[in-house]
């Protein structure tokens, strides 16, 4: 899923104590950096997940009223394998995310609350390699979490927030955009890889509808495959990758 690029991944900064990771669906972020989101809750940082969806779409064979709360205590279920207790659902429709003021404001707002030095996202390009398109909801959540770390900061967007007492915010230092295609930096993941594995093996019942391969084994040679992909660019470690926005 990323496409190999020159030049050497830096490592990603280390001087803050506070993340929020902003995606669309429920297992986004156990297939992007779980591994990374074990190493710095080991570390002693505070990592909340903020999700716009819960999922409900996503498995054919089970309606979205069903689907979704399943999804929902999957998602939880997996984030504590990693150390993250914090999980907040925004509600909008899964497949039907809208980039927009709507959710521009709703993610700002989350950043208000979890006042986050770093924020994590998903690829928010259309295509995550040449050949593999990216989906509406990623792209949107994406480009949305990009706006909102300034959308933040600025009193005079979104003023109905600091009137419901939610002050402004400007301290997201970075934006880390896990899985792109043009990735800058990377965090280690050997230490934190088979708790990444176990953390997306809590989406069984999504892993199991789709693919006929034994979950354990999906998930171990998708995430050995995955952060291995560019261990050469960083020291020929296993490595989770993003692309580093400064602000």
């Amino acid at each position: 899923m990323i496409e190999s690029m020159p030049g050497q991944l830096q490592p990603m900064p280390t001087d803050w104590q506070r993340a929020l990771a902003v995606v669309a669906h429920p297992d986004d972020l156990e297939y992007g950096c779980a591994a990374a989101v074990a190493a710095w809750t080991d570390a002693g940082r505070e990592v909340s997940y903020l999700l716009a969806t819960r999922g409900e779409a996503g498995i054919d064979t089970i309606a979205p009223t069903e689907c979704g709360p399943l999804r929902e205590r999957e998602q939880r279920a997996s984030a504590a394998v990693v150390g993250v207790s914090a999980v907040e659902f925004l509600d909008h429709r899964d497949g039907m995310i809208e980039y927009g003021l709507p959710l521009r404001r709703d993610i700002a707002a989350a950043m208000r609350r979890y006042r986050p030095e770093l924020v994590i996202t998903l690829n928010h390009h259309t295509t995550w390699s040449a050949g593999a398109w990216n989906t509406p909801d990623h792209v949107a959540v994406a480009h949305a979490a990009l706006d909102a770390a300034a959308d933040a900061g600025n009193r005079w967007i979104f003023p109905e927030l600091t009137e419901a007492g939610l002050q402004p915010w400007n301290g997201v230092r970075w934006v880390a955009v896990a899985n792109s295609p043009n990735p800058t930096h990377a965090v280690h993941a050997d230490h934190g890889l088979e708790r990444a594995v176990l953390s997306l093996l809590e989406h069984r019942t999504y892993l199991e509808a789709l693919t006929d391969e034994d979950p354990e084994s999906y998930a171990r040679r998708f995430l050995t495959e995955s952060t291995s992909a560019l261990s050469p660019r960083f020291g020929g470690a296993p490595a989770v990758v993003f692309e580093l926005f400064s602000r």
